[in-house]
C-alpha cells in the first residue's frame, strides 16, 4: 500500500483491512482514486457550507453498486428509471469515467424484470431445492450455525459407470454452488455434500471446479480439501443478510420453521403485475384483492409508491382486503 501511495504521489492516510493484503494491485488503486476523488467533493461542499448543511452521506443502493460491484468487465448497465440514470451517469463522470458510456435507459414496454427473468431468479433463488441440467440436483439448508448443501443425481444416469456419473453430477454441481452462494449472499460456515467419488483425481478437479467458480466472487472465501466422507467444508465472508433473510421472514403459522415473503415484498411483485396488465389490455380500473397486512401497507408506507404508480399508467388501483388470502396471495381483477 505504501508504494501504491508513493507511485500516485499521493500524501492521504488509507486504512487497509487485513484481507486487502493478498487482493489485486489495479483494484486497489482504482478504491485509492475513488476515495481521492470523494475527499476533494467533500472539501469542496464543505468550504461554502453554512451550519446545519449537510455535507455528506452514505450512498444509496444503486450508487453502492456502481461504486463496489461493477467493474471494466461489466458490458452494459441498463436502468429503466429516466432520473436513476442520470444519477448513475453523473456519478460515473465523477468517480468512474470509464463506465459513465456503458450506462443506458431502458425504455422498452416489456418490464425490465421479466426481460432478464430476474423475478424469476429470485423465485429460484428462495426455493430449497435446485435442479442441475444433467437432472441432478441442490438441497439447500440454511440454519443459524451453517449452511448445508446436498448434491444427488436425481435422475441422471452416466453413459459409462456410476463414478462417472457420480463424477460429472459432482462436477456440474460444484459451478452451481459457487453461483447460488452469490445469489442467495450465504455466509459463514458451508458444509457440501458431494457425492462420494473414489478416485483421487475426480476430487481434485471437483475442488478445482468450485474454487474456479468462486474466483467470480467478490467475496472473500476459504475451501478445505474433500474429506473422507465426501464433505467439504469451506467459509464465506458474512457482509450482509442472506437473501432468504432480506426477502422473506419467519412464518407465524409454521412456528418459525419455515418462510415467507414480506409484505413488503409481495407489494413490489403486485406493483410489478399491475405494470405488465396495464401495458397489456385496455383497462379502465385495477382492483387488487390481497391479505390485510399487504393492504394496510400499501395504504400506508407505500401509498406514495400507489400514487406514482398510478400518474405513471394513467390508471386509478383500489384496494380490497381479503380474510382467507395469504400474505404472498394475491389478485388483480381488470374492471
Amino acid at each position: 500500500m505504501q508504494e501504491l501511495a508513493i507511485e500516485s504521489n499521493d500524501h492521504h492516510g488509507y486504512i487497509v483491512r487485513t484481507a486487502a493484503e493478498a487482493g489485486d494491485a489495479e483494484l486497489i488503486r482504482k478504491d485509492m482514486a475513488f476515495l481521492r476523488k470523494l475527499w476533494t467533493s467533500i472539501n469542496e461542499r464543505l468550504a461554502g457550507a453554512k451550519a446545519g448543511t449537510e455535507i455528506h452521506v452514505d450512498l444509496p443502493l444503486v450508487l453502492r453498486i456502481m461504486r463496489e460491484l461493477v467493474g471494466v468487465e461489466v458490458e452494459k448497465i441498463r436502468i429503466d428509471s429516466a432520473d436513476t440514470a442520470r444519477k448513475v451517469i453523473a456519478f460515473a463522470e465523477e468517480y468512474v469515467p470509464e463506465m459513465a458510456a456503458r450506462v443506458e435507459i431502458y425504455a422498452g414496454e416489456r418490464p425490465i424484470f421479466d426481460l432478464y427473468n430476474v423475478d424469476i431468479e429470485i423465485r429460484k433463488a428462495l426455493e430449497r431445492k435446485v435442479d442441475l441440467k444433467s437432472g441432478g440436483y441442490l438441497i439447500f439448508d440454511q440454519t443459524e450455525a451453517m449452511t448445508t448443501i446436498d448434491v444427488n443425481t436425481g435422475g441422471f444416469v452416466g453413459h459409462r459407470n456410476l463414478e462417472e456419473t457420480i463424477f460429472k453430477t459432482n462436477l456440474e454441481a460444484a459451478q452451481a454452488i459457487a453461483r447460488q452462494l452469490r445469489l442467495r449472499n450465504l455466509g459463514g460456515i458451508i458444509i457440501i455434500d458431494f457425492i462420494d467419488m473414489t478416485e483421487e483425481e475426480h476430487k481434485r478437479q471437483v475442488l478445482r471446479a468450485l474454487e474456479k467458480g468462486l474466483e467470480r466472487d467478490h467475496t472473500k472465501s476459504q475451501i478445505c480439501e474433500v474429506s473422507s466422507l465426501g464433505l467439504v467444508e469451506m467459509t464465506r465472508k458474512r457482509t450482509r443478510e442472506s437473501l432468504e433473510h432480506v426477502l422473506c421472514e419467519p412464518c407465524a403459522t409454521c412456528g418459525g420453521r419455515g418462510y415467507l415473503k414480506s409484505a413488503e415484498t409481495v407489494c413490489y411483485e403486485l406493483f410489478r403485475e399491475i405494470l405488465r396488465e396495464a401495458r397489456q389490455f385496455d383497462v379502465k380500473e385495477f382492483l387488487v384483492l390481497a391479505s390485510h397486512s399487504v393492504v394496510d401497507l400499501l395504504l400506508d408506507e407505500e401509498s406514495a409508491s400507489v400514487a406514482e404508480l398510478q400518474a405513471f399508467i394513467g390508471i386509478p388501483i383500489r384496494f380490497q382486503a381479503e380474510n382467507l388470502y395469504t400474505q404472498e396471495q394475491f389478485d388483480v381483477v381488470l374492471l
